[in-house]
């Protein structure tokens, strides 16, 4: 996670628990589209960095139709925010036209929020268009005091937006998920360290490199984490970063002749 400014975390522990009463206390009263959407301007100014004259766009304007805010930075629209009334809840169907927001507009990050719940989606213009949601919290519940709360809010700031947070927590979490973990506990150098160490605790058990991979395959992961799409994306970027070790050291070798 990026390195957090004192300026931004200054500004959250100054204004976070205002916005927190406020975001509950309109979903409590049910308020409009309208007055969330004006709340939700409040907390990209005042908490998260941005100028709300400047770098704040309202309404704008996709293909015909009308996204709720955009933030603006150096003429380059960052993201677009999908805002829903404070007592509404989140679902599949906000989702999509937020999406449709991005991909339309060429734009790869969208948020969806109602003030209180806020979900960060990230597109993939590919065919058909993809998305995953990259992270997502709940105001009320953040505490100034954590960093890892911190880190969240850091992602949609200003301050983010200038250390391209929002990437660099995209990437770790492409590598620091379940799907990457689970294929590397069954790689064949996990699978031959748990091989050794069971002959060194129970010399007397006879352990096969085919056995230990079945039972951790199919006993001990989650059958989510070793089929589907997911699956083949982590074995696909284990593959490329295993041979992207083996041409480093291919090109060394080459410069290092014996």
């Amino acid at each position: 996670m990026s390195r957090m400014p004192k300026k931004f975390t200054d500004r959250v522990v100054a204004r976070l628990k205002t916005f927190q009463t406020i975001a509950t206390s309109q979903r409590e009263r049910d308020v409009s589209e309208a007055d969330t959407v004006t709340v939700v301007k409040d907390i990209l100014a005042d908490l998260l960095g941005y100028d709300k004259y400047v770098e704040l766009t309202s309404e704008q304007q996709i293909r015909g139709t009308f996204c709720d805010l955009a933030v603006r930075l150096d003429g380059k629209i960052r993201f677009l925010i999908e805002v829903k009334s404070a007592g509404t809840d989140l679902n599949s169907t906000h989702l999509r036209q937020a999406i449709n927001y991005g991909a339309n507009q060429g734009i790869e990050w969208v948020i969806l929020t109602n003030a209180v719940e806020w979900r960060v989606f990230r597109l993939r213009f590919s065919q058909p268009i993809e998305h995953e949601e990259v992270t997502g919290f709940k105001l009320a519940e953040l505490s100034p005091r954590k960093d890892d709360d911190l880190g969240k809010l850091l992602l949609l700031a200003k301050e983010g937006q200038a250390n391209d947070a929002m990437n660099a927590f995209h990437q770790n979490a492409q590598v620091l998920n379940r799907f990457m973990i689970a294929q590397m506990l069954v790689s064949d150098g996990v699978v031959s360290s748990v091989r050794k160490e069971l002959r060194r605790l129970f010399p007397e058990v006879k352990a096969e490199a085919e056995s230990i991979l079945d039972i951790l395959s199919h006993e001990v992961l989650k059958r989510d984490v070793t089929e589907g799409d997911r699956v083949v994306e982590a074995k696909a970027r284990i593959k490329k970063a295993e041979q992207k070790i083996s041409r480093a050291a291919a090109k060394v070798q080459a410069s290092n002749p014996e």
